[in-house]
């Protein structure tokens, strides 16, 4: 039995748009002619795989099915939620459908992860496939290449051979923290699931028979028409709004991890963003898009939807004018050398592979003090992001009007 691959695409991506009204899901994004959804969509055509299942909502279900047209999947099955419940009945509700038997082995994708070494990764779920229970649960974890606050991560302990089992979580812990956990050899958790359909119902049974009663109540209602399972809606409000990881791993004993060293992220911020364009620069850089300034440099790598993503090079003593933006907020990743940094009333150093986050209307500006270059990509975040948003104070090349 092939493993059938469920895509979780029901997320708001709001942590990269705060205090706007109107943004973009992270999975569909352009960050350049592909979109982590088209990734994951890729990823999932391996010979390991089943037809998808993709778990999303009214308001996505366009452009679901624009992705999956784009990328030629003829086979699938879409489970529209009629509300945000969070992953547990997102989860729940999509192995329910009739089209999954019992034993049907289900990998849990999250639609915006930026995954490489994509055949590390299908073999080790492969290969996991035996080891699948009507009760267990494996968790995907990667080897951390820094300590960050941004993810969660587990402890495990050797059973069995070469079973790794959970025996502990860690939510997003400090910096300090995360570097102790890392030394245990910690890993991130990905937030990616492996596990039985009948694992999925043992489980839910056991530890929320309130959302499992509501949710297969609201998959028995469901409408189903154009290979879309729509959700009763009185049925599945009644679920309870948790994560999976609240609501089973948490309480669940049966979790083994399938440890992973390959390159991923979630690219849940600038930063990370920042970071993927630093390692790819050299398919966005053209020559008609490098503007010399006295200080230096920049290079426009590529134009988004309300996001400019910029590289910046300071020559040795090359200072930047003291500005601020009415339409855009800025993040900024240097990339190398020391970057000093006024930031309304402060001075600040940063160094290689540190981020600063420049608010709307903050007054900043960039100085290179030493002899050596400074590098640093930019994102800029907003509704103008136009040269003409400049607000100058001071320039020493003479260019405050």
């Amino acid at each position: 039995m092939k493993i059938r691959p469920v895509i979780l695409c029901g997320g708001a991506g709001t942590r990269l748009w705060p205090n706007q009204k109107k943004h973009q899901a992270k999975q569909f994004i352009n960050f350049g002619n592909w979109t982590l959804l088209g990734k994951t969509l890729e990823r999932i055509k391996g010979s390991i795989f089943d037809n998808p299942v993709i778990s999303t909502n009214a308001k996505y279900l366009k452009q679901v099915k624009q992705h999956l047209k784009k990328h030629k999947i003829k086979k699938y099955k879409i489970v529209l939620e009629p509300a945000k419940k969070n992953t547990a009945p997102a989860i729940l509700s999509t192995a329910l459908i009739k089209d999954i038997p019992d034993n049907q082995p289900l990998m849990f994708f999250s639609s915006d992860h930026l995954i490489e070494k994509v055949n590390i990764f299908n073999n080790a779920i492969y290969k996991n496939k035996s080891n699948l229970t009507d009760q267990n649960i494996f968790i995907f974890g990667i080897k951390p290449k820094s300590p960050s606050s941004e993810y969660g991560y587990f402890l495990t302990k050797k059973v069995n051979g070469n079973i790794n089992k959970v025996t502990k979580f860690i939510e997003k812990p400090k910096e300090v923290k995360a570097k102790q956990v890392i030394k245990k050899n910690g890993y991130w958790n990905s937030g990616m699931f492996f596990l039985r359909k009948d694992s999925i119902i043992n489980n839910f049974k056991k530890y929320q028979l309130k959302t499992f009663k509501n949710c297969l109540d609201a998959v028995n209602k469901a409408k189903y028409k154009s290979n879309t399972y729509y959700l009763n809606k009185s049925s599945f409000l009644k679920a309870t709004a948790k994560s999976f990881d609240y609501a089973i791993l948490e309480k669940t004993k049966q979790i083994n991890a399938i440890k992973l060293d390959i390159p991923w992220s979630d690219l849940g911020s600038w930063k990370e963003i920042l970071k993927m364009y630093d390692k790819n620069k050299r398919k966005y850089i053209k020559k008609k898009n490098i503007y010399y300034r006295p200080w230096g440099k920049y290079t426009n790598l590529f134009e988004g939807n309300e996001f400019l993503i910029k590289e910046l090079y300071v020559k040795p003593k090359g200072i930047l004018s003291l500005q601020k933006h009415h339409h855009r907020a800025e993040h900024w990743l240097v990339t190398q050398g020391n970057a000093k940094i006024t930031l309304n009333k402060d001075i600040i150093i940063k160094k290689p592979g540190e981020h600063i986050f420049i608010p709307l209307e903050a007054i900043h500006r960039i100085q290179n003090p030493s002899k050596k270059p400074v590098k640093i990509f930019e994102a800029q975040v907003g509704s103008i992001l136009k040269e003409s948003d400049i607000v100058r104070y001071q320039d020493v090349y003479g260019r405050v009007i």
